[in-house]
């Protein structure tokens, strides 16, 4: 962890940066049984707030999963940037038309076909309690040159800025 002094202003700036630039992230819910569950989503918008929304259907197993257990967490990986962001919170579900609209992206309708009129689209939103980065500013290069050194030093490499805010 990075004992650089951040502001929470500038932490929570920080992980909405990261979060926008990454987009796809996997998202984890917990199953039926107890087993936590992830799969690739697509963020939809970051408003950060504390606020991320996904489009879904509303018979999908993750919304089933969210009726039942609606504390999630999303993780966002940015490997050219040698970024991650794990953000938990808790998900409801539920579809709003204005919402709906105003979140659409053609793209979705890959999945969403008939678009916000597809029948059982929902949406997600997740609502983050804590949020939880880990920033690396060097490229590969310099990050891989810094773990060779260590294993020849014996002394652990620098980890970049590692940071947790709660919202």
């Amino acid at each position: 962890m990075s004992n650089e002094p951040t502001s929470v202003a500038e932490a929570r700036a920080r992980v909405t940066e990261l979060v926008r630039e990454a987009r796809i992230c996997m998202f984890t819910t917990i199953g039926l049984d107890g087993r936590l569950v992830s799969r690739p989503m697509g963020l939809q918008e970051a408003e950060f707030d504390g606020d991320l929304w996904f489009f879904a259907s509303a018979d999908s197993a993750k919304a089933r999963q969210i009726r039942v257990n609606p504390e999630v967490n999303v993780a966002f990986s940015d490997q050219k940037r040698s970024a991650w962001v794990s953000v938990a919170g808790t998900a409801t579900e539920g579809f709003d038309r204005d919402r709906a609209e105003q979140l659409w992206n053609p793209v979705l309708t890959v999945w969403f076909p008939q678009g916000p009129d597809t029948p059982g689209l929902t949406l997600i939103k997740v609502h983050a309690s804590s949020a939880e980065y880990w920033d690396s500013p060097s490229s590969t290069v310099v990050n891989l040159f810094g773990f060779a050194r260590a294993v020849v030093t014996g002394q652990p490499p620098a980890p970049g800025e590692n940071h947790e805010v709660t919202y």
